[in-house]
């Protein structure tokens, strides 16, 4: 299998190790997207290895590397380390915890100049836990969520954390937000206003870093995933 797969127009993605937290184990997802200028735009990163980097080598020159949110953030160093001039991206609270990285720019509401008409983006404020940049690629019409939307395998929790996890929403039939991110949504209006915009995005597609991929019929899928918030 290669290591990079197609996702749809100048999209690629790749799946990382699983990363253990509090004992329960994530599948880990990037992805590729390669801009006009033929510059490569790297979406929370997994671990790099040598064939991973030959592939996205082979696709262009890596000019953003972007942690979505301050929580994916375990391996921007090794690509930073071998890809020290490409920028940097930090979203809101990650320069706080992560001292020891060198960020270049700030993800705020709003494209960046450097991928504006091909890339929007929306922070989803209002979260106790962590405000996520959400993206959607315009071309192959992706949005892209890192933590809001999970999904577990099953087969990845076992006993009492299996109990956890079915609590928690993450092993459903489908993608959902787990019930500590709805529950740390205190600014409601906030997320809601976010959420109106994401949902404007004429959507196709849906990826994320924890889940199974949802290839068709996103926006009604994404209704449905934050009915609870939307109302």
């Amino acid at each position: 299998m290669t290591v990079l797969q197609d996702f749809g127009d100048d999209i690629w993605i790749a799946g990382g190790p699983n990363v253990a937290v509090a004992g329960f184990h994530y599948p880990t997802r990037m992805a590729v997207i390669r801009l006009s200028d033929g510059g490569l735009f790297i979406w929370s990163p997994v671990h790099l290895t040598e064939e991973l980097r030959a592939a996205v080598d082979a696709l262009g020159q890596v000019r953003h590397i972007v942690a979505p949110n301050s929580l994916h953030h375990l391996f921007l160093a090794e690509w930073k380390r071998a890809y020290p001039a490409a920028v940097l991206h930090a979203p809101p609270g990650l320069r706080k915890r992560r001292r020891d990285l060198a960020f270049d720019a700030d993800l705020a509401d709003g494209a960046s100049l450097d991928w504006a008409g091909q890339i929007d983006q929306v922070v989803m404020r209002g979260n106790l836990i962590t405000s996520e940049v959400v993206f959607f690629h315009v071309e192959s019409r992706t949005v892209l969520f890192t933590d809001l939307l999970q999904q577990i395998p099953a087969e990845l929790v076992a006993g009492w954390r299996a109990m956890i996890a079915k609590l928690d929403l993450m092993v459903g039939p489908e993608p959902s937000v787990p019930r500590k991110f709805r529950v740390a949504f205190t600014g409601r209006r906030a997320a809601r206003e976010a959420m109106q915009r994401i949902l404007a995005w004429p959507a196709e597609k849906v990826l994320m870093a924890h889940g199974t991929p949802v290839e068709q019929d996103a926006r009604a899928f994404l209704r449905r995933a934050f009915a609870w918030l939307t109302g």
